[in-house]
């Protein structure tokens, strides 16, 4: 890192990283031109490229992985959690390779250039994830200019106006526009996604889902356990909720602060609670549970971003490996009479699932979906759709 100079660029540089304190990380640019300012993370998994950059939970986000060697698989249509990426940038610290790998379709710098996301490689990305374990996510712009040419006062403007993630929905930028109804079942190898199981629809509880940001590998897994899904928009009411008639609801993972999502999510939530209605929160579903029965949120110092998080559950004391992405948490000691905690993160404490009393409504703070374990957390999925089948 050295201190932002207008004119002091590298020779070959082609892309920096410029953070708001001044400092700037110089490297080669690949994907699209530009720049794009946001909140700089590190993820820990070494594989999912694509299902990180297209999670709509990373909206608002410039990503550094740690794993060195990100691209050598190519890319595919099928590794994508939404219609396109929803993470600014990434950051990486080999160059992109050319694929080696039987489903690749296209190189990663070519899709990353055609979905219009800038990607720095050739920087230091241990040193700058010790920077962000020590210091916090710093915000920052992710500049690629093919001519080598910045002007990083202006950068660095830019990085020091951006007002940060805490305070910000960013639901409502990522959520779907109109309910409909969710098809496709769970990915096999030479099958792709298929249908969402052999029972007729009309034989399936039903549940409604609130898109607040969701993995479409949510929806599939939900499908996989015997549920006709039903997906609506962050901002749906409580009466079109409930006109489409469902067995049990879903509260989906999503980007930005969730108190700020929580002024229109958390009069909807409180209401469906109050129907007596099975209710399964992940991610951002959790942390609106959570405020919906009286609980507080708090923006995490760093955040968790990987898929190698231990997580305790306390019914039993089990230990699960699971996919985290969140930059807020619930906090432990505002969870009211009648909540119990049900799940710990062993890497720092933190509370990672919750349950009201009756068992009724239960959420998490992880991703069961994203098959860390790789099945250590798909137990959720068939308990809550067994809730509804019972």
């Amino acid at each position: 890192m050295a201190d932002a100079v207008p004119f002091a660029v590298p020779e070959g540089a082609t892309g920096c990283l410029v953070l708001a304190s001044g400092d700037v990380a110089w490297g080669r640019g690949f994907g699209a031109e530009g720049s794009a300012v946001g909140e700089v993370c590190f993820h820990t998994a070494m594989t999912g490229y694509q299902e990180i950059m297209t999670d709509p939970s990373f909206a608002g986000q410039v990503i550094t992985f740690t794993f060195p060697h990100i691209g050598n698989v190519g890319a595919n249509p099928d590794d994508v959690e939404a219609d396109r990426p929803h993470a600014l940038g990434m950051i990486v610290r080999e160059d992109v390779t050319a694929p080696s790998n039987f489903r690749s379709v296209e190189r990663l710098d070519a899709w990353m250039q055609r979905h219009q996301r800038i990607g720095l490689a050739g920087v230091d990305t241990r040193a700058l994830t010790r920077r962000i374990r020590t210091g916090g996510a710093p915000i920052g712009v992710i500049a690629h200019s093919a001519d080598g040419v910045f002007n990083v006062a202006a950068l660095l403007e830019r990085a020091r106006a951006w007002p940060g993630l805490e305070g910000m929905d960013l639901a409502r930028a990522v959520t779907r526009e109109t309910h409909g109804a969710w098809e496709g079942g769970v990915w096999r190898l030479g099958f792709g996604y298929g249908d969402a199981g052999e029972a007729e629809a009309a034989d399936k509880p039903h549940v409604v889902a609130i898109d607040y940001g969701s993995k479409h590998n949510i929806f599939r897994n939900l499908a996989h356990a015997g549920a006709k899904v039903s997906v609506v928009p962050a901002t749906a009411t409580f009466e079109q909720i409930m006109a489409l008639e469902p067995d049990g609801l879903f509260l989906s993972n999503g980007p930005g602060d969730p108190a700020a999502t929580a002024e229109y999510a958390v009069p909807v939530i409180r209401r469906l609670l109050d129907t007596g209605k099975p209710l399964f929160g992940i991610c951002l579903g959790h942390q609106l549970l959570g405020l919906a029965v009286g609980a507080r949120t708090t923006k995490m110092f760093q955040g968790h971003r990987g898929a190698n998080h231990p997580v305790k559950r306390l019914s039993d004391g089990a230990v699960e490996i699971t996919s985290m992405n969140h930059g807020f948490a619930v906090e432990r000691d505002s969870l009211p009479e009648g909540v119990r905690e049900t799940h710990v993160s062993l890497f720092d404490g933190s509370n990672a699932g919750l349950e009201l009393d009756g068992g009724r409504a239960f959420s998490v703070q992880y991703h069961p979906e994203a098959s860390p374990g790789p099945q250590d957390s798909l137990y959720l999925f068939e308990r809550f759709v067994g809730m509804l089948q019972a």
